[in-house]
């Protein structure tokens, strides 16, 4: 999955999706690449070019903080991703995760205790660990409800689904390089990551480019087979007692069409023969 060169394989990652138009270096009439030159990287960072090669390169892998901080401004991250390069050119070697992933009691009473709210707790690789009634239905009928990284990617109604496809498969990707931080040896990751790359083109183009999106709130629209066209606000809050584990929550504006609709899909679910 890597060659263990993780700075160097984002630093390249970004300049090649990094344009000239995007930090104001001329394009020039010979240019054969879309993204910038290693030689225009260092520049704009203030670095030397055989420096910057070697990081790429990985015969150097400690640069300054200093340095980190000019190379984000050279390569115009957000914040997010800045804050990934940092800890990519200061690694902490991560403890290793059980592969059993279990979701405490409590919190799956807390979930059940909102039955007007849908809510679901997703594992490192955003598989549906547990959820409440209106978690479950909103997700339910596609071949892959109890995991949503697949349902985005391999699902043969997930375009139909996602109104908006292609900006949550973006999302979803650069979630998941935000959840696994450095730690690409998880074997959970591995596992998903292979098959992905292997079924799907378009998880491979997008994990190339390495974004980062830490998964924080959205406005996301569902086009759900009883509910119709919901647009739906979440909140993703980290679980402290379950290092990887995130609550999501969703919420219509109130007196929306959604609102009513999530009303239906409730009372739907409720008069469903119980399966959980």
């Amino acid at each position: 999955m890597s060659d263990g060169n993780l700075l160097g394989e984002f630093l390249r990652a970004r300049r090649e999706v990094t344009g000239p138009a995007d930090v104001d270096v001329p394009a020039g009439p010979r240019r054969r690449v879309s993204g910038l030159r290693r030689e225009e990287v260092a520049r704009l960072a203030g670095v030397s070019t055989d420096y910057y090669v070697r990081l790429e390169q990985g015969r150097e892998r400690t640069p300054s903080t200093q340095v980190v901080d000019a190379l984000g401004r050279a390569l115009r991250l957000d914040d997010e991703a800045l804050s990934h390069l940092h800890s990519l050119a200061r690694p902490v070697r991560p403890r290793r995760r059980v592969q059993r992933e279990r979701v405490s009691p409590r919190l799956v009473q807390m979930l059940d205790a909102w039955p007007q709210t849908p809510a679901v707790v997703l594992g490192r690789c955003m598989t549906v660990l547990a959820a409440n009634l209106l978690g479950e239905a909103l997700f339910a009928g596609h071949a892959h409800s109890g995991d949503l990284l697949r349902l985005v990617f391999l699902d043969p109604d997930a375009r139909d689904f996602y109104p908006d496809w292609e900006r949550v498969a973006v999302n979803t990707v650069g979630g998941l390089r935000s959840a696994a931080g450095t730690d690409l040896d998880d074997p959970l990751l591995i596992e998903a990551v292979g098959e992905l790359s292997l079924k799907s083109a378009d998880f491979r183009r997008l994990w190339a480019r390495h974004d980062i999106r830490q998964k924080t709130h959205e406005t996301k629209r569902f086009r759900h087979p009883l509910a119709g066209l919901l647009t739906l606000h979440y909140e993703s809050m980290t679980v402290n007692s379950a290092p990887g584990q995130q609550l999501v929550v969703y919420q219509a504006d109130p007196g929306s069409p959604s609102e009513a609709a999530l009303g239906l899909l409730g009372s739907l679910a409720a008069d469903a023969p119980p399966d959980r």
